[in-house]
């Protein structure tokens, strides 16, 4: 696949593409995700990363013309810190290897990232076959989903899609620092801090073939990344999250404390000295939580400030006139 100009102005190069499959046993549908990509992404470099599979997966990617690499450290975060380190491309398009994801949305999906200058697309996945998607998965995807609107901002209506699709900006710029499925989660987020131009498409989402067994638990890695969007909330939004923590103590200190003021209003007495005691040192804790969101609020926009920068000097894979066409 290229992108040309074809304005009449002369042909610009040709963009470097490449297609980022993490891969642990999937023998069974690996091949099938290789040709799938190849064949609708023509001139792309397919790179599968297999992280220590037990099966034939890395045998059949390289028979299926994929570049094969191997990561050790397992998790699909390592992987995707590795991919990301290793690769210099101008458009990256990271897939799940178990041939549930539809290789033809990728043309269109890789034109409008360049046309419209995108760092970032992530592939919703409309489900047509009712067992392809776990409820367990969809209920629990809808929540973590909404939990980071709610926190982050309302983007992304998928946001655990193992489709998804960066800008050369949008990798060099990812601190990338989960190790597991999580990972979907800090890519979601990384691109709402910093207000990167995103978007969101929507493709058909199947069920796994026959011998290809989901690696996803549905309460081990809701829970990692439930921690993850805390561990995140903690770390973008301080002010927020030590503020929230501040109110829950002056709440307790409230309780505990309006019944021991409204007697000492009326006797003059303090009749239990230690409640007296725990509601004030939990004031003064509420009041050490709120300090230290004001002022690790102030070190984090810092921080995001300087990030915004080292993510601006990184340049953008963009058609500038607006000429250029898949083929």
């Amino acid at each position: 696949m290229s992108l040309e100009n074809v304005s009449g102005l002369g042909a610009k190069p040709v963009l470097r593409i490449a297609v980022l499959i993490p891969c642990y046993n999937e023998a069974a549908t690996i091949a099938h995700v290789v040709h799938g990509f190849k064949t609708n992404l023509p001139s792309a470099t397919v790179y599968v990363y297999d992280n220590n599979s037990s099966d034939q997966s890395a045998e059949r990617a390289a028979a299926a013309g994929a570049v094969v690499r191997n990561e050790r450290h397992q998790g699909k975060g390592h992987v995707a810190r590795r991919m990301f380190a290793d690769i210099d491309a101008d458009v990256y398009v990271m897939v799940d290897g178990d041939a549930t994801y539809d290789p033809t949305a990728v043309p269109d999906a890789v034109a409008e990232l360049v046309h419209h200058r995108l760092d970032f697309i992530n592939i919703a996945r409309r489900t047509a076959t009712p067992n392809a998607y776990r409820s367990g998965h969809q209920i629990g995807n809808a929540l973590l989903t909404r939990l980071v609107a709610l926190l982050f901002g309302r983007e992304f209506t998928d946001m655990l899609s193992g489709y998804k699709l960066f800008s050369r900006r949008f990798v060099k710029s990812f601190p990338a620092l989960s190790t597991g499925f999580e990972i979907e989660t800090e890519l979601i987020i990384h691109a709402l801090e910093l207000t990167m131009p995103v978007a969101e498409r929507f493709a058909p989402y199947g069920q796994r073939p026959t011998g290809s067994i989901s690696k996803l638990s549905t309460m081990r890695d809701g829970l990692r990344i439930l921690r993850t969007i805390v561990r995140l909330t903690k770390n973008e939004r301080p002010f927020a999250f030590f503020g929230a923590i501040g109110l829950v103590f002056f709440f307790i200190a409230i309780v505990l404390g309006a019944p021991l003021l409204q007697t000492y209003l009326q006797t003059g007495l303090v009749p239990r000295l230690p409640t007296a005691v725990l509601a004030a040192a939990l004031v003064l804790m509420g009041v050490q939580s709120v300090t230290a969101g004001i002022i690790l609020d102030n070190v984090t926009t810092g921080r995001r400030e300087a990030k915004r920068i080292a993510y601006l000097q990184i340049p953008q894979a963009a058609d500038d006139e607006g000429g250029m066409s898949l083929k």
